[in-house]
């Protein structure tokens, strides 16, 4: 799932780290907005609302909508850096750190979060969009760019565009589009059921919603160090 790159990446992957990575993803979406008040998955409306303050001559506003912004692309600029530092010591454990950093961000949100609520909003959401870039940067390089799952606008272009080609390419090329299409419907899907699962849980516990997502993170990190070493075991004992 987090382990295979290039061309040991297969589509089976690519379709598991989707499920995964967008079902959290939902939860954050909704968790995030209902606590905050504010998107907390991705920065396109955060730009709008910052051009408009800046017109406004509301420069204060204005910092706070680039805080977001900038939150969003220091996640994604720091998960980066660590993935190429650690690529040079081991492709096998470069995703480790990365999303290990994105779990205990959720974590800490989830124990602490509702305590801010009443008084710092702005610090759940900065750290919310912080983990939403480590996320969309990680997935981005390890699948070269085939999944993203912090936001939907891109997605369903892409279908839009997937679904008309599917009238005009030919059999042989409609076995690769077909599964562009399922592995868009696949993220729209659990991006959808993360959210309403978050919706349901905040509505129960607050931001102790986002400790399940923490867990799940923290689960395919154990999962693909298992899988890893059954499959070295198993190499080691061919030879």
């Amino acid at each position: 799932m987090f382990v295979h790159q290039g061309r040991k990446r297969t589509s089976r992957h690519n379709l598991q780290i989707a499920s995964l990575l967008s079902f959290v993803a939902g939860m954050v979406n909704v968790a995030g907005f209902l606590a905050a008040a504010t998107l907390t998955t991705n920065v396109t409306g955060h730009f709008a609302f910052f051009v408009d303050e800046i017109f406004k001559l509301n420069f204060w506003k204005g910092l706070i909508y680039f805080l977001y912004i900038f939150f969003f692309f220091l996640g994604s600029f720091f998960s980066s850096f660590l993935v190429e530092l650690l690529s040079r010591k081991n492709e096998n454990h470069l995703y480790i750190l990365p999303v290990s950093i994105e779990s205990l961000i959720l974590f800490l949100i989830a124990v602490f979060g509702d305590s801010l609520i009443p008084c710092n909003t702005k610090l759940i959401a900065c750290s919310l969009l912080f983990a939403m870039g480590l996320q969309n940067s990680l997935v981005t390089r390890i699948s070269s760019a085939a999944v993203r799952t912090t936001h939907l606008t891109g997605l369903f272009t892409d279908l839009g565009i997937e679904l008309s080609q599917l009238f005009f390419y030919r059999e042989a090329l409609k076995e690769k589009l077909l599964f562009s299409i399922k592995l868009r419907l696949t993220i729209i899907s659990f991006f959808f059921a993360g959210g309403v699962t978050g919706g349901v849980l905040y509505s129960k516990i607050g931001l102790t919603a986002l400790l399940p997502a923490a867990l799940l993170l923290i689960f395919g990190i154990i999962y693909d160090n298992v899988k890893l070493k059954l499959r070295l075991i198993r190499r080691k004992y061919r030879n």
